[in-house]
């Protein structure tokens, strides 16, 4: 006897009539229109399941603190940056422990199961650092929750920067961060990969820092951390988040780069909402759109994932955290609005982030974890559009949220009493 039976679902992938079968919170088999005997019974309804969202970029020690101490006026990078300096002496573990819980709350809701936080290691308290491990503890039940050292002030810029960053991977920090662009120069900039990287190889951990996240076309860590993947071994283990100058970039040196960071397996992290919100800031017209390419960098082999970054923080006083938001931004930002390029943005939010976060028993396929979406959509183009409902969120064959259809009802003479927001494609 199955312990949980989905039935009549379509996958990402575009098969239909799909059955699952779950027993131990594993997936045991996945084949056409199947039937057997199980404790529950899931009709899909023809409706998408997907494995579940993940964000492998975000800043939860932050979340949910807009406003406090002030709003972002200008709302630019380099003031939010400033706000949080502010608020770092204010903080307390108990009100980022709670912050970041009720977050954590919105992103199971939101069919969101996995995600990757960076944490400030700049304070020498590592006071967020030990109120994230303690997050990390508390939803380990029910989502995957990946930690960061980022020496957000600059590690080699801040004093004592490269200490305390050691100390927070000595407390069980398990991802090496950077912001090489935040150093006080390029020289030291590509010193601090160097270092970084250095450090992630001699304890055998995975490097995601921020790289580039500049509007300066001349900011190309980006080179210097590839090569440093390469010249160290880490490939397949190492992450350029944001990558935004990539957008102001010549495309000469453009056309060196990509494939350099293909050859290098260093992945990719677009943050469409945020990029497209912070970047461009200083131009006048026309305004760049900040985001990085891309479209080329999938062309040329890189794994690309979309993150969330940020919600409601010094730096963004909006979101919710719904990846398809997410995606969907990215879909406008970069353009890619074919059948094709959707699809990819979905992906990005799901099967490419899971790779770069290195997570184990992902997909939907016999002997993955049985961690599931069921969308309010037919496929993952209609997903993103409608930016669907979760109707019911699985993690490990255990239900942990759902949300009731969105339906609208008409009070329109000769119209029906409701609309289907799935129908006209």
């Amino acid at each position: 006897m199955l312990d949980l039976l989905v039935t009549r679902a379509t996958l990402p992938d575009g098969r239909t009539d799909m059955s699952i079968a779950v027993q131990d919170g594993r997936i045991v088999d996945v084949a056409e229109g199947s039937s057997a005997p199980a404790h529950q019974t899931l009709d899909a309804q023809g409706l998408l399941v997907s494995p579940p969202f993940c964000d492998p970029h975000f800043h939860m020690d932050a979340t949910l603190s807009h406003g406090l101490p002030r709003v972002n006026r200008s709302g630019t990078l380099l003031e939010g940056i400033a706000l949080w300096g502010e608020l770092k002496p204010l903080l307390t573990a108990e009100a980022l422990i709670e912050r970041a819980l009720a977050y954590c709350d919105w992103a199971v809701a939101k069919g969101l199961l996995a995600i990757r936080s960076h944490v400030d290691t700049s304070d020498p308290r590592l006071l967020a650092v030990d109120a994230l491990l303690e997050v990390q503890r508390r939803v380990a039940p029910y989502l995957d929750l990946q930690l960061v050292a980022f020496p957000q002030d600059g590690v080699l810029r801040a004093p004592g920067g490269v200490e305390n960053l050691k100390r927070a991977l000595d407390k069980g920090v398990h991802v090496v961060g950077g912001i090489p662009h935040f150093e006080r120069t390029m020289a030291e900039g590509a010193e601090s990969v160097r270092i970084l990287c250095e450090i992630a190889a001699g304890r055998g951990l995975p490097v995601d820092m921020h790289c580039d996240e500049s509007d300066d076309p001349l900011s190309r860590h980006i080179e210097t951390l590839a090569f440093e993947a390469q010249r160290l071994g880490l490939q397949g283990r190492v992450t350029g988040s944001h990558c935004t100058s990539m957008h102001s970039m010549d495309n000469y040196y453009a056309s060196k780069l990509l494939p350099l960071i293909a050859e290098s397996g260093v992945s990719v992290i677009a943050n469409p909402l945020i990029n497209i919100t912070l970047q461009g800031r200083h131009d006048s017209y026309p305004k760049r759109r900040g985001m990085t390419r891309v479209p080329e960098l999938m062309d040329s082999g890189v794994n690309v994932a979309f993150g969330h970054d940020c919600v409601m923080d010094p730096w963004y006083g909006l979101g919710s955290g719904d990846m398809l938001e997410v995606a969907h931004m990215g879909v406008h930002v970069a353009q890619m609005t074919s059948q094709a390029g959707i699809r990819q943005c979905f992906e990005a939010v799901t099967t490419n982030a899971a790779k770069l976060m290195h997570l184990q028993g992902y997909g939907l396929a016999p002997g993955c974890d049985a961690s599931f979406v069921l969308l309010q959509a037919r496929d993952p183009v209609e997903a993103i559009r409608l930016r669907a409902a979760r109707l019911k969120v699985f993690r490990r064959g255990q239900l942990l949220a759902e949300t009731p259809p969105a339906t609208a009802a008409l009070h329109l003479a000769g119209r029906p009493a409701a609309t289907d927001w799935m129908q006209g494609r």
